[in-house]
């Protein structure tokens, strides 16, 4: 299959999941985070806000907020595919932008220099036990993630690991890799 073919197969998968099993998923992909050596060092969290089908985050962003660590979130420029976070500290500023996504009002919350971010949870919808991942298509991870310096984590269920993903030469792997059976790498 190619990325397209296997982007909508597991989209499918993520849409047609149970309540209750999303639920015990993102439950457990939250406490192997907060329990990892990278979360507890970490003070600034980077996190895209999840929709629809996608794992929950405000899990995580609550409890960032609730050990006083800063979260940012980005905010897309679509014409250059790139991303640029900003500090979040309220729901409230964020706007709903195309394609339904939240983001934050760029006149109400202020930019974060990359470097700053110490961990960035990186979104995706299938993985490989390398850190390759498969996204969304849009290539603004894999942009932003070049001279990023810091540590990367993506979170998933174990059904959207695979054995290998399709790579492209400007692909770059996430350092950790958390499933609802632990932490991979």
């Amino acid at each position: 299959m190619d990325k397209n073919q296997l982007r909508k197969s597991t989209i499918k998968f993520l849409k047609q999941l149970s309540e209750s099993k999303r639920n015990k998923i993102e439950s457990k992909l939250a406490n192997y985070l907060f329990q990892s050596s990278i979360w507890k060092k970490s003070d600034v969290i980077g996190i895209t806000m999840a929709q629809g089908f996608e794992w929950n985050t405000k899990i995580i962003i609550e409890e960032a907020w609730e050990q006083g660590k800063t979260v940012c979130v980005p905010k897309c420029d679509p014409r250059e595919k790139t991303l640029t976070f900003y500090k979040l500290q309220s729901y409230e500023q964020l706007e709903v932008v195309y394609y339904g996504l939240l983001e934050p009002k760029p006149d109400e919350v202020n930019k974060i220099d990359k470097k700053l971010i110490d961990l960035l949870i990186v979104p995706g919808l299938l993985f490989d036990s390398y850190g390759y991942r498969i996204g969304f298509g849009g290539g603004y991870y894999d942009r932003f993630l070049i001279d990023f310096p810091n540590e990367t984590v993506s979170l998933f269920s174990a059904e959207q690991l695979m054995e290998e993903v399709p790579t492209e030469p400007f692909d770059i792997a996430v350092k950790h890799l958390i499933t609802e059976k632990g932490i991979l790498r």
